[in-house]
């Protein structure tokens, strides 16, 4: 008997053996037999400007309320806490959504998760028009932004897949660049229609732009090549989640992803309140215009990318984080102009910071990289969704001081943590 089950288990594990075997050569097959898009090529270009409309409307929805969180305190009664639940909730849901987004990419594929997304989550924001109480609004946004989740925690998985290598951290860069752009779209154009006319009819225009932009993502971004559909496996999804959380570069990293997006959203949420008091007191249409200092992430997010094979991503993120820090610095100076700087000097680390980071995701991860890249994502918006809330409370005890302890705060526990990593190429 024991003979038998001992031959059994022998059995068992020589079928393992060969399956695994069998999959190794089909994907080192699939590997070398795969067609990357290089730079400066027809399909390159279409790649860039489609997902550079699909940063742009997911962005442009997401931040949309970021400049009118000051209206919504005087329509609807609220502090600055429940204001600031219009964006945390869209941001919670997004990196709940996050979670399987990428997985479900893995098996219906990358294109479809992301044009479904955004449809739906464009159409949405068009209802928000006929939202009349504020527990609507709170509710049509949550659903914003669990949809919008198949947008952003898909997209870098399509890049990682095929686009070259060689070019990956520039592409990144680039993707994160029309995420900026989207980002100060919608902030801009939110903030001057609420001035002109109503938060109803910024939302309406934030959706109707978005959508149009869906449409030409749709019809424009190529096929995927390199996507190798596989099927829904829950041991597995939750077995990677467990590895790659205790992984020693990936969990520092995740970490990093929450602290620069917690830090970045709690800056710019409150300095509207700031900007809109003593000794400012700023109007909303300036108010929005600020929003301009996010077209440093232009420039910085591929810059980054450029400098990591000359300095390591481990020194380009920790000077990222640094500047972070100093820009918070300069905007404790009661001057408009060195509030500015300020804020540039910070969007500046921080967007580097974000294209480092992100870009590290792929090198680090051994396998399931697309839910790698999701987690990432999960962490990065959940720092979003929870520092901008917990900020209310060092508003509340110390103002702009307060925050600013906060950030700085944040930024050099992932200083702290970034020290630790090997200076990974």
């Amino acid at each position: 008997m024991i003979q038998l089950r001992r031959t059994k288990e022998y059995t068992e594990k020589k079928e393992n053996i060969q399956n695994n075997q069998k999959i190794l050569k089909f994907f080192f097959t699939k590997v070398k037999n795969s067609k990357f898009i290089n730079k400066n090529t027809k399909e390159f270009n279409k790649v860039i400007f489609s997902l550079f409309l699909a940063g742009f409307s997911t962005f442009s929805i997401l931040y949309c309320v970021q400049p009118i969180l000051p209206i919504f305190s005087q329509k609807f009664h609220l502090n600055t806490v429940e204001s600031g639940l219009s964006l945390s909730v869209a941001t919670f849901m997004m990196a709940i959504g996050m979670l399987f987004s990428g997985f479900l990419s893995d098996y219906f594929g990358r294109k479809i998760v992301m044009s479904v997304s955004l449809i739906i989550s464009s159409l949405l924001t068009i209802l928000c028009f006929q939202m009349d109480s504020w527990m609507e609004i709170i509710l049509m946004r949550s659903l914003i932004g669990l949809t919008l989740s198949g947008v952003v925690g898909v997209a870098m998985s399509y890049l990682s897949e095929e686009i070259h290598p060689k070019v990956l951290g520039f592409t990144m860069g680039l993707y994160i660049s029309g995420n900026t752009i989207g980002g100060l779209f919608g902030r801009v154009l939110s903030g001057f229609t609420a001035h002109y006319f109503s938060w109803e009819i910024a939302f309406f225009i934030v959706g109707i732009v978005s959508f149009f932009s869906s449409i030409t993502f749709i019809y424009l971004l190529p096929n995927s090549k390199n996507f190798f559909s596989s099927p829904i496996n829950q041991n597995r999804f939750f077995n990677n989640i467990f590895t790659q959380c205790r992984d020693s570069v990936l969990s520092v990293l995740f970490i990093i992803g929450f602290t620069i997006m917690g830090s970045f959203i709690t800056l710019f949420n409150y300095i509207t309140y700031r900007l809109m008091t003593y000794p400012f007191h700023l109007n909303q249409m300036t108010i929005a215009s600020i929003s301009l200092i996010y077209l440093t992430g232009v420039y910085t997010s591929p810059k980054a990318g450029t400098l990591i094979s000359k300095y390591g991503r481990k020194n380009i993120l920790i000077i990222s984080l640094l500047s972070m820090i100093f820009g918070v610095l300069i905007t404790q100076l009661n001057f408009t102009i060195f509030i500015v700087i300020g804020l540039i000097i910070f969007s500046s680390g921080f967007f580097a910071a974000h294209s480092v980071s992100s870009s590290w995701i792929g090198v680090a991860a051994n396998k399931s990289r697309g839910q790698a890249a999701s987690l990432y994502l999960f962490f990065y918006y959940l720092g979003s969704s929870v520092c901008s809330t917990l900020g209310g409370l060092f508003w509340y005890l110390g103002h702009w001081l307060g925050i600013s302890i906060f950030i700085i705060f944040l930024l050099i526990l992932g200083i702290k943590l970034i020290s630790r990593l090997k200076n990974t190429y």
